[in-house]
């Protein structure tokens, strides 16, 4: 394995690091020439909650690379992904970029720059293999991670083949850019014939979603951020969704969100739901959170936007959230026992 397979996302060996931070590699350079290309005047950044932060340190990095008249705002809007643009400035700008996801769906108007992480992987993958079957008896593994370590994929795949794994890996659907990506939402390149899959990356926000989406295969978490291995457990989160749909069965009246971001709305399952249900309520909003749903007066909600938004902050809601899936089974149109990940496909 060669260094600079190690270091392809630290800024200390380019031409153009970023004074303020050498983390991620910002490409910066991508973002001047399109700034050029289109002789834009107004330039906006969006980044997602954790780098937020560094938004004004890229803008005056770039300020010093492009003439005075150009203008860089950035984004205060909520942003979880590449589902989630800020489509009022991108309106308003001649270049829009997006930090830190892949494409969703291309665009002449967006540029994407993913932040590929510079943290070795390796190591830690060493110590997964003391979770994963030996592969003299169990050669097939599934190999997933998220869009900051794809620019190490392929290394990935090498390092396991070598130690003799037979490694199974798919792109899934058009909501996903690359060949062995996961999303929060999407875990369709999960989709292979391995019992045993390795997810790469930090936390256990993808693979437990992975591991409820596919509870058949064993998700073993190689964590590089953390420097932590670990298995996808899914009991808890499955008792807490059993409570949610149990607590929603004596409900009457129902309020259900349609998300107007821009990469998930799903607008004919809310219609659906609505004009099944008497004493359903369409109510539209971008951002789902326990305040703003507080003043309504409902028993609960199904929520058709991000699907993370019910399973990961659904016991903050004073009433019962619930996803389109879970609300069949509470007003009884399925059985409890066909609880399942709700998950998204498609792209706008």
């Amino acid at each position: 394995m060669s260094q600079d397979a190690f270091s392809e996302g630290d800024l200390r060996n380019t031409g153009m690091a970023l004074r303020h931070d050498r983390e991620w590699d910002y490409e910066l350079e991508r973002i001047i020439d399109a700034i050029e290309e289109r002789d834009a005047k107004k330039v906006g950044l969006q980044f997602p909650e954790g780098l937020k932060r560094r938004g004004p340190a890229v803008a005056d990095d770039l300020r010093q690379l492009c003439d005075d008249d150009v203008t860089f705002l950035l984004s205060g809007q909520p942003c979880y992904g590449a589902c989630d643009l800020d489509t009022y400035l991108m309106r308003r700008t001649d270049v829009f970029v997006h930090f830190g996801h892949s494409p969703m769906k291309e665009s002449e108007k967006i540029i994407y720059v993913p932040l590929f992480s510079n943290v070795d992987p390796f190591p830690i993958m060493e110590e997964s293999l003391e979770e994963l079957d030996d592969p003299a008896e169990n050669p097939d593994v599934g190999l997933v991670t998220t869009a900051q370590h794809m620019n190490l994929f392929e290394d990935m795949c090498e390092w396991l083949e070598a130690r003799g794994f037979e490694v199974h890996t798919r792109r899934g659907d058009d909501r996903l850019t690359h060949e062995g990506q996961v999303l929060g939402c999407n875990y369709a390149s999960a989709d292979i014939d391995a019992d045993q899959v390795l997810y790469v990356g930090g936390g256990k926000f993808h693979p437990l979603g992975l591991a409820m989406e596919h509870p058949d295969k064993n998700v073993v978490i190689a964590d590089p951020v953390n420097n932590v291995v670990t298995l996808a457990d899914t009991e808890k989160f499955l008792k807490q969704r059993y409570g949610a749909v149990h607590r929603a069965m004596d409900a009457d009246k129902w309020g259900v969100i349609f998300c107007t971001k821009i990469g998930q709305g799903r607008w004919e399952k809310a219609e659906e739901i609505v004009e099944n249900n008497d004493n359903a309520y369409l109510i539209t909003m971008d951002e789902v959170t326990p305040d703003r749903l507080r003043n309504f007066d409902m028993d609960a909600f199904v929520n058709t936007g991000c699907p993370r938004i019910t399973t990961d902050d659904g016991p903050r809601f004073h009433k019962p959230m619930l996803t389109p899936g879970e609300y069949e089974i509470a007003v009884g149109n399925k059985p409890l026992e066909d609880l399942e990940f709700d998950t998204f496909h498609g792209t706008w």
